[in-house]
């Protein structure tokens, strides 16, 4: 995916923006990790917002067929050729890896119902030097929750060998540093794979409109790390760092339907949920401990 002119920020507090990519896309280097995750202290009481349906059954699914590619061809051409090309990881309800589906499959509501497309995904809290937590608002061209605001990056590892390492969550965190490129534009040298730090699992499902939804078990990665950002705007609309204060304001907003703000479900989760607790580490740098990778819990 090449990179592309930095977003315009409509709200205050933007990051500072990178002039260009430098050399652009590099092989990335896939490193050995040194275990990140411990036992730490018990995580918030839980406030689900959705039912989770039964696990996920099956192997390898059918791909989506030319009726599918037919209806779909209005699809901005990027985000088409992500949902016909890339390979999700299926998981079922304890994440044991049962097989692969196209992205395309795994979020049609039809086949998330029928409960055999439940897969691995990640969700990336990146924190700058100031503890203000990096958000960004999801394009107008995404299939899925188009133009809704969410945490740094939300995406999903891929059925390859480098993303398929289960040892210390090294697969997650590579497709962590992977997105955070397409997405917004910070190179790998940025953010080295064993500074991702792993605190949770949580299993959700959520719809996004008639058609299309998420069914997923999602990995909560943190870092605390200043970088550059090259917004790509075929994925991001909007980027903008916020303190606690700011964060609550856009809370607040989404609940009161103030200015078409709309924040993700899985964020929402995060933030009902863990968020702030988490917070005070990352203010105390004590990330480690708040670890839990034990426990799914199913929101």
């Amino acid at each position: 995916m090449m990179a592309a002119a930095a977003a315009r920020p409509t709200l205050a507090l933007l990051a500072s923006a990178s002039a260009s990519l430098g050399a652009g896309r590099r092989a990335w280097a896939r490193l050995a990790v040194s275990s990140s995750s411990s036992a730490g202290s018990a995580l918030p009481r839980l406030r689900g917002r959705r039912s989770v349906a039964s696990a996920a059954g099956g192997a390898v699914m059918g791909k989506a067929g030319p009726g599918a590619v037919d209806a779909d061809a209005g699809m901005n051409a990027v985000q088409r050729r992500l949902m016909f090309e890339d390979e999700c990881i299926l998981v079922d309800e304890q994440d044991n890896v049962i097989g692969h589906e196209s992205k395309y499959n795994c979020h049609l509501m039809e086949k998330i119902e029928a409960g055999h497309v439940l897969h691995r995904a990640f969700s990336v809290f990146l924190f700058n030097s100031k503890y203000e937590l990096l958000l960004q608002q999801r394009s107008a061209t995404k299939v899925t929750f188009p133009l809704v605001w969410t945490n740094t990056c939300c995406s999903h590892p891929l059925y390859r060998e480098s993303e398929l390492i289960e040892e210390n969550c090294v697969g997650v965190r590579n497709a962590a540093q992977r997105k955070l490129f397409d997405e917004l534009g910070i190179v790998a040298d940025e953010l080295p794979v064993d500074q991702f730090i792993p605190l949770g699992r949580m299993l959700y499902k959520a719809p996004s409109d008639g058609k299309w939804g998420e069914h997923e078990l999602d990995y909560l990665l943190f870092m605390v790390r200043d970088v550059k950002l090259n917004p790509n705007p075929e994925e991001v609309a909007d980027v903008r760092y916020m303190n606690r204060d700011e964060l609550k304001e856009l809370l607040r907003k989404a609940d009161a339907g103030e200015d078409g703000v709309k924040l993700s479900p899985w964020f929402r989760l995060v933030v009902d949920n863990f968020l702030m607790g988490w917070w005070d580490h990352v203010e105390q740098g004590t990330l480690h401990e708040a670890a839990d990778m034990e426990t799914i819990h199913k929101l």
